[in-house]
């Protein structure tokens, strides 16, 4: 069923409540056409969000509600998830603020998995203050992976700018052992299906970057490269996906080669995060894509040296927001168009 767009459900998870989450959610919201493209359901507790949006001085109009039954369309929904109140101190990690931050993010994520709302965009969390015994995890994208149906990938997105990573938050001194056939394989195919149904691109590019300098320098710097990434990328060539490299990482932003493709996947974090930042940091998104649910994210962490200034640009929120909505329309006309082929008419001789 195509829902209108207005009747969008758009489940928003608060992150660090010392943090600037609250404020880019709130800020993001004060345009009413938000307000025609979806209707955002936060998890939080609206006499606190009452209570921040002064000192944002923001103009969003709130409705608090106790049940995801509640819902109004057309309104900023704000589900109570807790009655009590506790310190904040904007700027500060605090582990009681973290236990909250969690709370909207795994009642969202339940949501989410129940098909309550339609897609999730989560503000920033201190992967810090959110460990405990019940939440062991490095971030949103290994819960979500653990919840949610799929195969879970980070896609960093900027208009036509796609930058997958094989592996994430990984320790640096750990990644060559990671990168193995099977990763590469189940990691370019993660990003091919994406391309295909969220993005509407036929026969996508794929580029995926070296793990050592020069890509190894033929064994010089490192054998990874033509040992492993090499053989992968041209037996999975040989089956028909248009997959290339690998390339210089150094180089490949700097001169442009970006541009010939649909997405290029690094070997690991910073390899892909520092020149995606670089090229679009404010107006970038995280995508975790491979999952059968839809969740992104901005491009930005909670900016504690910031947070209650008032100073904080909500654009890579609003472009999560845009994009959660843009994915899942073309994932809905993707289903409809493969479920249900079109039927050709018999010619009449």
């Amino acid at each position: 069923m195509v829902k209108k767009a207005e009747n969008i459900l758009v489940g928003i998870s608060i992150g660090d409540l010392n943090g600037i989450g609250s404020e880019v959610v709130l800020k993001t919201f004060e345009d009413a056409r938000m307000l025609e493209l979806c209707t955002p359901v936060i998890f939080a507790n609206v006499k606190m969000l009452s209570y921040l949006k002064k000192s944002f001085e923001s103009t969003a109009t709130l409705h608090g509600i106790d049940k995801l039954e509640q819902i109004v369309p057309g309104k900023i929904n704000v589900l109570n998830l807790w009655k009590e109140s506790f310190n904040l101190e904007y700027g500060v990690s605090d582990d009681v603020v973290g236990k909250y931050a969690v709370k909207s993010f795994t009642e969202a994520t339940k949501a989410l998995k129940e098909g309550l709302v339609d897609v999730l965009v989560t503000a920033p969390i201190n992967k810090y203050n959110i460990q405990s015994d019940e939440f062991k995890f490095p971030g949103h994208t290994d819960y979500l992976n653990q919840e949610l149906e799929g195969d879970a990938l980070m896609l960093m997105v900027s208009d036509n700018l796609r930058v997958g990573l094989l592996t994430d938050h990984v320790p640096v001194t750990e990644v060559a052992k990671h990168i193995t056939e099977e990763l590469i394989i189940r990691k370019i195919k993660t990003v091919k299906q994406s391309l295909v149904q969220d993005f509407k691109i036929g026969k996508p590019k794929i580029a995926v970057l070296g793990l050592n300098p020069h890509c190894g320098d033929n064994g010089v710097i490192g054998k990874e490269d033509d040992q492993v990434i090499r053989p992968t990328l041209k037996k999975m060539f040989e089956q028909g996906t248009f997959v290339f490299g690998p390339y210089a990482a150094d180089s490949f932003f700097g001169n442009g080669q970006h541009e010939q493709f649909d997405a290029v996947i690094a070997c690991y974090h910073d390899q892909g995060l520092v020149p995606f930042k670089t090229l679009s940091f404010g107006q970038g998104v995280n995508y975790t894509a491979g999952l059968n649910k839809i969740r992104t994210s901005p491009d930005h962490g909670t900016a504690f040296e910031i947070a209650g200034k008032n100073k904080a640009d909500f654009n890579s929120f609003k472009e999560a927001v845009f994009l959660a909505i843009d994915i899942y329309n073309a994932r809905n006309e993707f289903h409809e168009l493969t479920e249900k082929p079109m039927k050709t008419k018999e010619k009449q001789f």
